[in-house]
């Protein structure tokens, strides 16, 4: 069994409640969507074939016990579920970061699934399956990315819609160096929105830097 791996390295969670905390990250090979703002492009046809084994003995030597699966798509390869599984095993926390339009149903219940729904802007959000929410629960998290102010009205209907904010935590995350900061702050204050405004603290620290 092998797995297409774009690359795994160690470095500081730049997103989600884990912001800030070291973590290894394993980026999977290919995606399903071509969000207009995506900054990892390279993960969509880049990597080598790598055994579960192989990966395991790779990360053993970070000093970390918290590992992303993202991509790209991480769930496009059904042998991502065997890797997470396999890193439970291991006694890794593992989280996995999972765009909104694959199925979660197969994902081991004690990985953390931050699940990204796209927004109008990125002109994906037709893509994204709202079936899945039944999978999510209250140890997950739920990610827009904010590109402008309809994103912005838009993801606070889904929300309402979907009774998001009492399923588990809600992420807004403002497209990288597209949206004024004190704007999207300024509407969650003035909504009371129950929302965890986060930043991108990775592109802060290393810019655009790949591997980070």
């Amino acid at each position: 069994m092998s797995i297409k791996i774009n690359e795994i390295f160690y470095s500081i969670q730049g997103e989600s409640s884990f912001m800030g905390l070291p973590c290894i990250f394993i980026r999977l090979t290919y995606c399903n969507l071509r969000c207009n703002y995506c900054d990892t492009e390279y993960a969509f046809y880049e990597g080598k074939n790598f055994s579960i084994e192989q990966i395991l003995k790779k990360i053993e030597g970070y000093p970390c016990s918290l590992v992303m699966v993202t991509g790209g798509e991480p769930l496009l390869q059904k042998e991502c579920i065997d890797l997470m599984e396999e890193l439970l095993k291991q006694d890794y926390k593992v989280m996995l970061e999972t765009s909104g339009s694959l199925k979660l149903s197969d994902v081991p219940k004690k990985v953390v699934k931050i699940v990204d729904f796209k927004c109008p802007s990125s002109n994906m959000s037709k893509k994204n399956n709202w079936d899945i929410i039944s999978d999510i629960d209250y140890k997950d998290e739920v990610k827009f990315v904010i590109g402008d102010k309809n994103d912005y009205e838009w993801s606070k209907s889904k929300i309402i819609d979907y009774k998001l904010n009492i399923l588990c935590p809600i992420l807004f995350s403002p497209v990288y160096g597209k949206i004024d900061m004190k704007d999207l702050s300024g509407w969650i204050l003035k909504d009371g929105l129950e929302v965890r405004l986060q930043v991108q603290l990775h592109k802060h620290i290393w810019g655009d830097e790949k591997g980070r």
